[in-house]
């Protein structure tokens, strides 16, 4: 068999398979990801947090605002939405509508670069390579019409900010920055030790630095998107890319960081219009069970 463009044929054809693959099923197969995370005081009751990230949406996209309209049966204590909800100009009443149930929840936001800006073409390529930090800006969202949506419902938004809510008898600090991939975190304007039973911070963008920042002063859970979880993972090795300064090992799920630390990555619901593109990473939310330290839990 000879080459095409210059790859063998057999390779050239199980690529195109993957790729067929990755559009027409993989990108549609919704995963229900379930951790137990061990960072309540002892005795304490069990609070349930739903983690959806990434959702990327643009019109035409039903089957994808069933499946989110179908996580309002699982009744979480908390939602946390951390950012990336459009894809399009026209996405806002759609991520309303596919959110709907879980707007009666209680919840909190931060944004993503794709809530501000639309996604911009690009070289697909770039998924499989470490990002080289160039910032390519698409035009314009509505994002304060989206977030007032989200805040008119209820939920906090974390932009920069620290609050404590009640859950199970529990106070719980939730603390949040904008995205760290357009450098626009900044968190100083939120620094400080913690003081409540349990804090949880939120980043769309999971930059170590940041990280760090949220476990020296206490947060004992730092939630993040962004990554896509790779989006194109090869078995066995798993992501290629994490598209920012986070290790590929923990470019999705569960992981410690730090002495009684937990980072959690959601490898997120969507993609960019321009790479509708998945293999070996299942688009995802998360239902985290956060239980008493003393329970000796460990990551699934």
């Amino acid at each position: 068999m000879g080459p095409v463009l210059g790859v063998p044929l057999g390779l050239a054809v199980a690529g195109a398979g993957a790729g067929l693959y990755g559009w027409a099923y993989e990108r549609k197969a919704f995963r229900l990801r379930r951790y137990d995370v061990p960072i309540l005081p002892p005795d304490a009751k069990p609070i349930t947090v739903l983690h959806v990230s990434d959702m990327h949406f643009t019109p035409g996209q039903e089957w994808k605002v069933e499946w989110v309209r179908s996580l309002g049966a699982l009744e979480p204590d908390l939602v946390i939405n951390t950012g990336d909800n459009l894809a399009s100009r026209r996405a806002n009443p759609i991520v309303v509508d596919a959110l709907g149930p879980l707007l009666d929840r209680p919840g909190a936001f931060v944004p993503g670069s794709n809530d501000w800006f639309l996604p911009v073409a690009k070289n697909p390529a770039r998924y499989l390579v470490p990002d080289d930090g160039e910032r390519r800006y698409g035009e314009p969202l509505n994002w304060n019409e989206l977030r007032t949506s989200f805040t008119d419902a209820g939920w906090l938004d974390l932009t920069h900010r620290r609050t404590t809510i009640d859950l199970g008898g529990l106070t719980v600090e939730l603390g949040g920055v904008s995205d760290a991939h357009l450098k626009a975190d900044h968190y100083d304007r939120i620094a400080g030790p913690v003081s409540a039973d349990v804090a949880i911070g939120l980043s769309h963008c999971p930059e170590p630095r940041l990280i760090d920042s949220f476990t020296a002063d206490g947060f004992s859970l730092v939630m993040s998107g962004h990554t896509h979880g790779g989006q194109l993972r090869v078995p066995g090795v798993g992501a290629l890319v994490t598209n920012c300064g986070l290790p590929r090992r923990r470019a999705r799920g569960l992981t410690p960081w730090g002495p009684g630390a937990w980072l959690h990555v959601s490898a997120g619901l969507g993609t960019s219009p321009y790479a509708p593109v998945r293999f070996a990473c299942h688009p995802e939310a998360s239902l985290l069970t956060l239980i008493p330290r003393t329970a000796g839990a460990g990551v699934p």
